[in-house]
């Protein structure tokens, strides 16, 4: 194995230019005696690697974050497996010699060996987690290294998830789909948590231990390595600033003797006079910066952006800062056709940014910990999180448990500064689990942050805080209505395998008359609206049902629509598809926030959408989902009728319950439904009954966030089917073809079957900035064009 690593770091095809020429800063480190570079450019990747036939491998240039296989939107075949290779050549300034110099990677699918210059110099074991590569030793200093990273994701019952994944709820996909970075400091640094290894330590951890209107106490814990082969003295200076830049409160520790080879644990508090808290309404943020200063100068420094909250969980509420809070929220796989994982962090924050848009307030990362990109979302926008070790229906032997245990501690040590993280799932999903492990898991949690109000949650009534089970996991028709321990109870999934599996004990008279195939809450956007309704209805009754029990809160299943490795087609019971296109429910779910009257709201508005066509004679009943008091609903400028909320069997608990019309008969034309909030106009929505094809009209999925150019950014774009009107037409199923100018690329397929009279595409910005042009056609339809700026990066 060795020649072979040797042949395929100094193979004849080897061609670099040098990676550092293109250094980029980044905010989490930089001061005089630290850097931390994107590491991202400049790559060669190659698979399935003949390893008799060295001397013809073709290298394909890439950038990270990387797939190492465009997958098909649609499940064709199953998703790639295998060993791949990458490498780097890079030059580190002879200045440097002396220094700490170490590549992070923030996940790589999902066995990695790293070598440099033919040496292996480390392995990490499981795709999801960081680990950091100290090459200070090995690197050679003005002339060229060159690292490479063999990967391999194929089955391996000891790495979790551990479940083969021809048998497996959900793809894990390949490569390094996150960052990496290059980081060089001096010897006496700012630790990494995850790479230093140790209980309640490594870097910086944050705790509030106090926290009311008038003030809060933060406690700042940092620990310092020192690689010398000397002692070293070290201070650490502490400054919050406010979202203004204002400074709050700042501290300068006492200087503190570090031992050579050993690590500097510095304790200091911070007194906020009148914080401004953190919520899901109010998601501020400050910016915390930590220097290690070393005779009055600063030679490592970290900026962190922390929340200001408290909470703690009672057997029957959740409490946010003092005030009782119902979680109502989501569950999100991190996958986007056909890159799989390797979505850029703008993708992940306009994830969360629709999961914000589609109402709710809490979101469970399942079934794995997702990209830090994804958690800085939702501290930005305010969405709580539950974190998650990678499982699901699997528990292996005691390395599998080792190295599962490991993966706990190394997410709370990524993760706990978060303010949006309040729940550990360190408990593997519907496995099952010895009481052994789940006390290990447990304790695990309980050991790396050690303070009150820190919350372990597994979906087994064992040793954790919180039990969060599926709705499933209990019967029909009370479900978990009727738990009765002094717990919390939280339901992480619902409204998908209860109606899938028959087992829901329906209430609606209607489902004696449905199909096995139009009960289910698995319907892809393209099912009809009749199957649109049911769904969302589904999801309706479970979460009504939920709010009557004692749950403190819950998540539905689920997000977003995706593939998995036992079955043959798309898992499609998310509220929004695969490509972030929504379905009926995502609006029943968004009418339950709100309504934010204030001029100034991003989330959470007035909203009102009408859940019908209006294209089919037969479907008479006009759902109109709101979270206005009244509406009002028109046909052709003619009132139908003004009504309060339904007041069924499906919405006794609900905030906001939608709004039943039954009209005498079917006529063509427009539907107008008028929201009113305290007996004033506050929104309106029409639907037209659509005409026939005309053009394609083109939109583009921001969510949030501009396009950016040089990170393998990518964005959706939309061909809207319309008629002269503009009313897209919701059967049209034209194959579309797109084409793409500027410094831009389609990733997948570039002709696409338009699927309720839209086709969607993804398109990833190159390195350049400037002017994307997106056009896109059709057969006897006129064609469409949209433009997107590519900005250069911040």
């Amino acid at each position: 194995m060795s020649r072979i690593i040797t042949l395929l770091i100094l193979g004849s095809c080897f061609l670099f230019s040098c990676a550092l020429q293109h250094k980029t800063a980044i905010s989490t480190s930089v001061s005089e005696g630290s850097d931390v570079t994107i590491f991202n450019d400049n790559w060669q990747f190659v698979r399935d690697v003949d390893t008799t036939r060295l001397t013809d491998i073709t290298w394909q240039q890439v950038s990270l974050p990387h797939t190492a296989r465009i997958e098909a939107i649609e499940k064709k075949e199953q998703q790639w497996q295998g060993t791949a290779f990458y490498r780097k050549a890079f030059t580190l300034p002879a200045a440097d010699k002396g220094k700490h110099i170490a590549l992070k990677f923030e996940a790589a699918m999902q066995v990695a060996d790293v070598y440099l210059n033919g040496k292996h110099v480390f392995r990490h074991l499981g795709g999801y987690l960081p680990f950091t590569v100290d090459i200070s030793n090995d690197a050679k200093f003005g002339q060229e290294n060159v690292v490479l990273v063999k990967l391999n994701n194929e089955d391996n019952p000891q790495v979790a998830p551990g479940k083969p994944l021809a048998d497996l709820d959900f793809n894990y996909y390949s490569g390094l789909y996150r960052n990496v970075y290059l980081i060089t400091k001096d010897k006496l640094y700012i630790s990494d948590p995850v790479a230093a290894n140790r209980v309640a330590g490594g870097g910086v951890l944050l705790h509030y231990d106090t926290v009311s209107q008038q003030e809060a106490r933060l406690l700042v814990q940092t620990e310092v390595k020192n690689d010398y082969q000397e002692a070293k003295q070290a201070q650490i200076r502490t400054i919050l600033k406010d979202a203004q830049g204002n400074v709050v409160a700042d501290a300068l520790s006492a200087p503190t003797d570090v031992a050579a080879g050993t690590f500097g644990t510095i304790k200091q508090t911070l007194s906020i006079a009148n914080p401004s808290l953190w919520s899901p309404d109010k998601p501020y943020l400050y910016t915390l910066t930590v220097e290690l200063v070393q005779n009055g100068k600063s030679i490592d420094r970290m900026k962190l952006e922390t929340g200001i909250r408290s909470y703690h969980f009672t057997a029957d509420a959740f409490y946010l800062n003092g005030e009782k809070l119902f979680l109502r929220g989501t569950n999100r796989h991190q996958e986007y056709p056909y890159i799989g994982y390797a979505l850029s962090d703008n993708a992940q924050y306009r994830d969360a940014y629709k999961i914000k848009e589609a109402g709710f307030n809490f979101v469970r990362c399942s079934h794995y910990p997702q990209s830090p990109a994804f958690l800085d979302a939702c501290d930005a926008l305010g969405i709580l999180v539950m974190d998650a070790i990678p499982g699901w229906q699997f528990f292996g032997d005691e390395v599998f448990q080792k190295n599962s245990l490991q993966d706990v501690r190394d997410m709370v040590r990524r993760d706990r500064n978060h303010p949006s993280v309040i729940l550990w799932e360190a408990s593997l999903n519907e496995s099952g689990m010895t009481k052994e492990y789940m006390e290990a898991s447990d304790k695990a949690v309980h050991e790396e942050l050690p303070f009150p109000h820190i919350y372990s949650t597994g979906w087994i009534d064992y040793a954790y805080d919180v039990f969060n089970p599926a709705r499933q996991h209990a019967k029909a028709p009370d479900y978990w209505n009727k738990y009765d321990k002094q717990k919390p109870l939280l339901i992480a999934e619902y409204g998908d395998w209860e109606y899938y599996a028959q087992n829901a004990g329906f209430n609606q008279k209607t489902y004696a008359d449905l199909t096995e195939e139009a009960r289910t809450s698995r319907q892809l956007r393209g099912a009809g609206q009749n199957r649109m309704l049911q769904q969302a209805l589904n999801f309706q009754e479970a979460h009504n049902s939920n709010l009557q029990g004692p749950a403190i809160g819950d998540a539905n299943w689920l997000m977003y629509d995706y593939k998995r490795g036992y079955a043959p087609d798309i898992e499609s019971s998310g509220i929004m598809d695969i490509t972030r296109l929504p379905k009926f429910a995502y609006y029943f779910y968004q009418s339950q926030a709100g309504p934010n009257l204030a001029a100034e709201a991003q989330f959470g508005k007035p909203m009102i959408f009408i859940a019908n066509y209006w294209n089919d004679p037969t479907l008479k009943t006009v759902k109109v989902y709101s979270n206005a008091d009244e509406v009002e609903l028109l046909l052709n400028g003619k009132t139908v009728a003004r009504r309060q909320p339904d007041k069924d069997t499906y919405s006794t608990n609900l905030k906001h319950p939608p709004f039943t019309f039954e009209l005498p008969q079917y006529t063509p034309g427009t539907l107008t439904a008028i929201g009113y909030i305290n007996g004033q106009k506050a929104v309106q929505a029409e639907q037209r009954t659509p005409g026939k094809p005309v053009r394609l009209e083109l939109s583009i999925d921001k969510s949030g966030k501009a396009l950016t150019a040089g990170t393998n950014d990518v964005v959706f774009v939309y061909a809207h089917i319309t008629d002269v009107q503009g009313t897209v037409v919701p059967d049209a199923t034209n194959p579309v073809t797109f084409t793409v100018e500027g410094d831009a690329e389609i990733m997948g397929e570039s002709t696409i079957n338009a699927e309720a009279g839209i086709a969607a595409i993804l398109v990833r910005a190159g390195k350049s900035p400037g002017t994307i042009r997106i056009s896109a056609s059709a057969a006897g339809l006129e064609s469409g064009t949209a433009t997107v700026e590519a900005l250069a990066v911040e």
